[in-house]
């Protein structure tokens, strides 16, 4: 086995891929996907509680178990569109529609080669059931200059790191 020089990689190049995935298998009314390209990705974290296990006549220490896992919310940052699919697709689950569910993809990309039709995906992470739980519109300013950002925060039931082709992982 052959060890490779560790590379650090860099996070500025990266695209959001949301596909929809109703529960249950229920095909119902599926309105297009959100779409968009996306300027900041937060909060791909994954927390293990650990279960205490105090010990009789063990005093240097307790015995640690794992506990359940949790999942932050993942905050998605864009510049704002006319589209308003990010705000509809709020608005469904927020109004009673909380079957309606997305797997949503953050890819990792490589800087192109200078031959290469496509970048290199290095590392994708896939959130599993992911829903919107909260969307912040531009602010209004008529003496800012900025470009306008809404965020749609995410909660999930999973975080999971597939393999890449060609990583042996």
């Amino acid at each position: 086995m052959t060890t490779q020089p560790f590379e650090p990689l860099f996070t500025f190049r990266f695209e959001v891929s949301i596909q929809e995935q109703p529960l249950h298998g229920d095909g119902g009314d599926l309105s297009p996907a959100p779409a968009g390209a996306f300027s900041e990705c937060t909060g791909l974290e994954a927390t293990v509680e650990p279960k205490v296990i105090k010990s009789g006549g063990n005093n240097y220490g307790a015995i640690q178990r794992v506990g359940p896992v949790t999942f932050a919310t993942v905050v998605l940052k864009r510049g704002i569109s006319r589209d308003g699919r990010l705000f509809k697709w709020f608005e469904r689950v927020a109004t009673g529609d909380t079957r309606h569910r997305c797997t949503v993809r953050i890819l990792l990309k490589a800087m192109p080669a200078p031959n290469a039709s496509e970048p290199q995906v290095l590392l994708t992470w896939r959130l599993e059931r992911a829903m919107p739980i909260k969307f912040k519109a531009a602010d209004f300013n008529a003496r800012a200059t900025e470009v306008g950002i809404e965020e749609l925060h995410l909660a999930h039931e999973g975080l999971f790191l597939e393999s890449q082709p060609g990583t042996g992982e």
